[in-house]
């Protein structure tokens, strides 16, 4: 077993950042032409449809999955920082069993609920064998989460980069064709399909590490009751988020209608997975070295603090970019039906800032196995979320939906920050708030110009914040990496030879 040596430098740090942020980069790519495309072939409706499914599958998932996906990348980083090669494999063993079990419950309850959710979903029509033939896809996510846990904490980072580039384009090249030809009629193969990929993608790395054994085994279950008491947690948690946006897309759907569920979860979706291309590598390379850490209040404050340097200070050039080129965009990568939902994403930018800020530091319960705070942080967010979002969209409409999200999202941050400090004490570097000071204006500025009307005050002003955010970036993380020097020795050394 080939141990990856373990390193919480800024060099590091902004290495695995940038090599997941392109991969997201590029997954965002390929993901937003066929966005554009389905859009084109489905429209809000049809997005909406999808939207629907998607996260009631979510829903059932996270609530039956015991987060093994999660508290398994724990239990797998402690024992690989170890070296003990014959434990870690025991431990491997021991998940695929558990991932086993809960893909079966996972897809006996959707198959036993599916009348009740089809009425509470939809409402009208009836969509029982829908969700009856979308139970596997339960069983092969649980399936996939527990492999993908494998591959995180054993920092198999580049095999987690391939399958994630070969998922999209798979998805790409099948499910666009489905819904050309059978309309709204494909969603659900096409969904179970996308599942299958995603599930030979990952299996495909993992089994060729770590050969396929599973036991039933009532002692080896029986080793993974802790790992299973920090993953009930995750799975309250995870119900909590996807009941969360389940009652926010039912809410629209009932008071207002489909498409605005399409218009809402298109904006979501887009401002979330753009901001992904900095938070991709949250999941991958920082939660196991967290976890690794084991506790210690000195380490995991270096390792938070020097993750939240490089996530915000990679995000807040995009975040400007992201803003001014929104009228663009939106047309550009789904189609003109989806320019009434622009608002409400330029005013959750600011929503990505404090995400930028709070999300290493809510990573911090769940690396320290302290399942009750994680619970109680989520909990709050995801009550607070409903509620501002119900409100605020009655006064404003969709763009209320995004001074909701902001808003939530800005207390969340604070409320973690606070609950770090007295819980972990952990400790804010000044860098992280000198560095927001720097970064925040740039945004307000970019979106005081969305009310400007000239075209030519506009386009100028918004590359000129945009420029000048990336200089403030680029010149701190030049002084905090070696990177920058390395990559110039190797290119002028490639250039000597040539």
């Amino acid at each position: 077993m080939k141990k990856t040596p373990r390193t919480d430098s800024y060099s590091h740090v902004l290495k695995y950042t940038g090599l997941f942020g392109g991969v997201q980069g590029m997954n965002i790519l390929v993901g937003l032409i066929r966005n554009k495309l389905v859009a084109m072939i489905l429209g809000p409706a049809g997005m909406g449809l999808i939207s629907l499914f998607n996260s009631t599958i979510n829903l059932l998932s996270n609530s039956t999955n015991l987060g093994i996906s999660m508290s398994a990348v724990k239990n797998i980083s402690e024992i690989y920082d170890s070296g003990k090669e014959e434990e870690l494999c025991r431990i491997i063993r021991m998940i695929r069993s558990w991932c086993l079990l809960t893909a079966l419950l996972g897809m006996l309850v959707c198959i036993v609920l599916s009348p009740l959710l089809s009425e509470w979903t939809f409402g009208w029509g009836n969509h029982t064998l829908h969700f009856v033939l979308l139970s596997p896809v339960v069983a092969i996510m649980a399936i996939t989460g527990g492999e993908m846990a494998i591959l995180k904490g054993t920092r198999q980072l580049r095999p987690l980069a391939s399958v994630s580039i070969y998922n999209v384009l798979f998805a790409l090249f099948t499910s666009v064709p489905l819904y050309y030809f059978f309309g709204e009629a494909a969603i659900v193969p096409s969904l179970v399909v996308m599942a299958l990929i995603q599930m030979a993608l990952t299996i495909n790395h993992s089994y060729k590490m770590f050969p396929l054994r599973v036991s039933h085994d009532k002692e080896v279950l029986a080793e993974g009751m802790s790992m299973v008491k920090l993953g009930v947690a995750f799975v309250v948690a995870g119900i909590l988020g996807s009941g969360a946006e389940f009652l926010i897309r039912s809410y629209l759907s009932y008071t207002s209608s489909l498409s605005t569920v399409g218009l809402y979860s298109a904006g979501y979706m887009m401002s979330i997975t753009y901001a992904g291309m900095v938070f991709s590598a949250m999941e991958t390379d920082f939660f196991p070295r967290l976890s690794a850490c084991n506790g210690l209040t000195t380490s995991s404050n270096t390792i938070v603090n020097r993750q939240i340097e490089v996530s915000f200070l990679l995000i807040a050039p995009l975040l400007v970019f992201f803003t001014i080129s929104l009228p663009i965009l939106m047309p550009l990568l789904y189609s003109g039906k989806f320019t009434p939902v622009i608002g409400m994403m330029q005013v959750m930018v600011f929503a990505m800032y404090f995400r930028a800020l709070k999300l290493p530091m809510a990573y911090m319960p769940l690396a320290r196995g302290d399942s009750k705070s994680y619970l109680l942080l989520e909990a709050i967010y995801d009550i607070v979320l409903v509620l501002a979002v119900v409100v605020a969209f009655n006064k404003w409409g969709l763009l209320g939906c995004g001074i909701a999200i902001t808003v939530t999202g800005i207390l969340d941050f604070a409320i973690i920050w606070c609950y770090m400090t007295y819980k972990y004490k952990f400790r804010l570097s000044w860098r992280v708030k000198l560095y927001a000071l720097f970064q925040l204006p740039f945004g307000i500025a970019a979106y005081l110009l969305t009310f400007v009307d000239s075209p030519w005050l506009y386009w100028g002003g918004g590359l000129l914040l945009g420029c000048a955010s990336l200089a403030v970036s680029v010149q701190i993380l030049r002084k905090k990496t070696t990177l920058w020097a390395s990559l110039k020795y190797r290119f002028f050394r490639r250039f000597r030879h040539e």
